[in-house]
């Protein structure tokens, strides 16, 4: 199949679970495929796997920690100078914490990981997606953002500190972006959308609810892959998908003043200053 030949993709997370189910998938289709993952022997493990079942000799591996927001400028700074064009990122890479723990930022774990640290890199991202339009960001988010509210003051966990409320508060947050970047981005042919996986056999669950029921990360790639390569979705921004479906995400995630002032702290907490 050559539905992606030609696309750049980068995938963040994409050394085992959802991640590698997508990566291999967009690899299958044509599409030159950016890895990321922390673990560099794994990381090898990974593309020679990748590299057997395709046939491909698209696919490059960067290495970066994402509760590091050093590392995270490093990985954009790299991806552009090794790359002139950019058609899709995929932020996907997650963690759930069951206990607080802070990042050499001075950060929550959770909340660098699978907030902050996205947040950095795709307005690190932007001028070269950009360049690269018609463009697509797509973030991982999940379903669990219904139990969620926006808790400035504990944010970081400082008053008091549950692993599903930091994922929960994480995943809310990556939606409220999206939607802000979507506006943002209005105007131009970059789109932004989030989705909801399901609930996937992944480390992620594992570490949160030990052995809950998931379905197989293939399953939890499909609607990532969708965003990334259908055709109908063209043009189609500032959305919550689930089966790949447009739905509603919570009232809370629509709320304009929220995602002006997530937007604000985010630069402050990133130290973004060109957005």
């Amino acid at each position: 199949m050559d539905l992606m030949n030609g696309k750049v993709v980068l995938i963040t997370g994409s050394t085992d679970g959802i991640g590698k189910a997508t990566a291999l998938e967009l690899a299958r289709r044509g599409a030159t495929v950016l890895l990321h993952g922390r673990n560099l022997q794994k990381a090898e493990a990974v593309l020679h796997d990748l590299r057997r079942i395709t046939g491909s000799d698209r696919l490059h591996f960067y290495l970066a920690d994402f509760s590091s927001l050093d590392q995270v400028r490093r990985l954009a700074a790299q991806v552009q100078e090794e790359h002139d064009r950019l058609h899709l990122l995929i932020n996907n890479a997650g963690t759930f914490e069951p206990k607080r723990k802070i990042t050499e930022d001075g950060l929550e774990t959770t909340f660098s990981v699978n907030y902050l640290a996205p947040f950095l890199l795709t307005c690190d991202m932007l001028d070269l997606l950009k360049a690269s339009e018609p463009s697509r960001i797509i973030n991982v988010a999940s379903i669990a953002h219904w139990n969620g509210a926006m808790d400035w003051d504990n944010l970081q966990g400082e008053k008091s500190y549950q692993g599903f409320a930091a994922y929960v508060l994480s995943k809310l947050s990556l939606i409220l972006f999206t939607y802000s970047l979507a506006e943002r981005l209005q105007g131009t042919s970059v789109t932004a959308n989030c989705l909801h996986p399901g609930v996937i056999k992944t480390k992620l669950l594992r570490a949160g609810f030990g052995d809950y029921p998931g379905d197989t990360p293939e399953r939890g790639a499909r609607t990532s892959v969708y965003l990334a390569s259908s055709p109908e979705v063209e043009g189609i921004s500032g959305q919550y998908f689930e089966e790949c479906k447009a739905v509603c995400s919570s009232p809370v995630s629509y709320d304009q003043k929220l995602k002006e002032k997530l937007w604000r702290i985010s630069k402050e907490l990133s130290g973004l200053d060109k957005i």
